[in-house]
C-alpha cells in the first residue's frame, strides 16, 4: 500500500488554500489553546487580547476547512479552556527557555472577571454552529493523571473537549470500527444473566468487581485516556489513543485526513499506522521538521513522507 503524509509549513489560513475542493475525509485536530502559550510565531492563533477574536479567526480557518471537506466528511476538534488571570502585566512575555509558554500572567480581558473561566470551546462551538456546522457531539476526554494545580477553591481540571461536526445531517461515520467491550458489575441480576449466556472474563483495567461480557456496544461520549508526553516535543499533545477512534469512525482507508494544526504530528502518525493518507498544515518549521521524523518512523517503506 503506497501512503502519502505531506507536512506544509506556513500560515493554515493561506496554506489551505492550495488543497483542492472536497478531498479530506476528515479532519482531526488541536488548535492552541487561548492565552496560554506563546510558540514564538508572529501569526500564530491565541494571542488575540480578547477571546472572541480568538473564536473569530479559529473559524476563519473552518470556514476554508469547509469547502476542502467532502460533503459527507467530518471533524473532530480537541479544545482545551482557559481562565481569566489576574496578572497585573497586560500581555505575557515569551519564554525562550520553555517554549510554548508565558513568563508573566496577563490581565483579564475586557468582559471578564479575574478568574472566571472564559468558555472558549463551547464559545467555538456555538460560532461553528451559526456558519452552518452541525454540532453532533461533544466528547469528554478524561484524564485520569491531569496535570497538577495548585488551587484551593474549586476542583483539579481533569477534562478537555473534542466536538464532532459536520457539513450534513448525514455523513460518513463507521460505529463498527470503534465499539467498545461492555462491562456490567459482578454480583448482579445483569452479570448472572451474562455468565448463563457466555463465559466471563477480566479485564485486567478494570477493577476486580467489575467483569465483561461476550458483547460489544456503541462506543460512549466519555473517553478516558491518560496523557502521554511525546518524547521529542517541549509542547503538549494529545495521545495516539485519544484520536485513533476519530481516525477509524471518521475515514476509511486509503482516505485523507487533514490536521491544521499539525504540531508534532500525531494525527499523522495515527493516520499512517492505520493505512490513511495524511496532510499536515504548520506555522513553525521546527514543529514540521519533527513530525517529518516521526511520519518517517510511522510509514515505513510504505508511505512517501514530505515537508514543504
Amino acid at each position: 500500500m503506497n501512503l502519502t503524509a505531506e507536512v506544509i509549513v506556513g500560515d493554515n489560513r493561506e496554506t489551505l488554500k492550495q488543497l483542492p475542493d472536497k478531498s479530506v475525509q476528515t479532519v482531526v485536530t488541536s488548535p492552541p489553546y487561548w492565552g496560554l502559550r506563546d510558540y514564538g510565531e508572529d501569526e500564530q492563533l491565541g494571542l488575540e487580547p480578547k477571546p472572541n477574536d480568538f473564536i473569530e479567526n479559529l473559524c476563519l480557518v473552518f470556514d476554508e476547512v469547509w469547502r476542502v471537506l467532502k460533503d459527507d466528511g467530518t471533524i473532530w476538534v480537541n479544545l482545551g479552556d482557559s481562565y481569566a488571570q489576574s496578572g497585573q502585566r497586560g500581555g505575557g512575555s515569551y519564554d525562550k527557555e520553555r517554549p510554548g509558554w508565558f513568563k508573566s500572567p496577563r490581565k483579564a480581558p475586557e468582559g471578564l472577571k479575574p478568574k472566571d473561566l472564559v468558555g472558549i470551546p463551547w464559545r467555538f462551538a456555538f460560532a461553528m454552529q451559526d456558519r452552518g456546522w452541525y454540532l453532533r457531539q461533544d466528547i469528554i476526554w478524561a484524564k485520569p493523571n491531569p496535570m497538577p494545580e495548585s488551587v484551593t477553591d474549586r476542583c483539579t481540571k481533569s477534562h478537555e473537549y473534542i466536538f464532532l461536526m459536520t457539513k450534513n445531517p448525514k455523513y460518513h461515520y463507521d460505529h463498527e470500527a470503534i465499539k467498545e467491550l461492555g462491562v456490567i458489575p459482578a454480583g448482579t441480576k445483569a452479570a448472572k444473566g451474562s455468565e448463563e449466556r457466555s463465559s466471563m472474563e477480566k479485564i485486567n483495567s478494570r477493577p476486580p468487581e467489575y467483569k465483561v461480557y461476550d458483547g460489544y456496544r456503541n462506543k460512549r461520549s466519555v473517553w478516558n485516556v491518560t496523557t502521554k508526553p511525546y518524547k521529542d516535543a517541549h509542547f503538549a499533545t494529545y495521545p495516539p489513543e485519544l484520536i485513533t477512534p476519530c481516525i477509524l469512525a471518521g475515514s476509511k482507508e486509503n482516505d485523507i485526513v487533514l490536521d491544521p494544526f499539525s504540531g508534532s504530528g500525531t494525527t499523522g502518525e495515527v493516520s499512517l499506522l492505520h493505512n490513511r493518507n495524511y496532510i499536515g498544515l504548520e506555522l513553525n518549521p521546527e514543529y514540521a521538521k519533527l513530525s517529518e521524523k516521526r511520519l518517517h518512523e510511522a510509514g515505513g517503506m510504505f508511505a512517501s513522507v514530505s515537508v514543504r
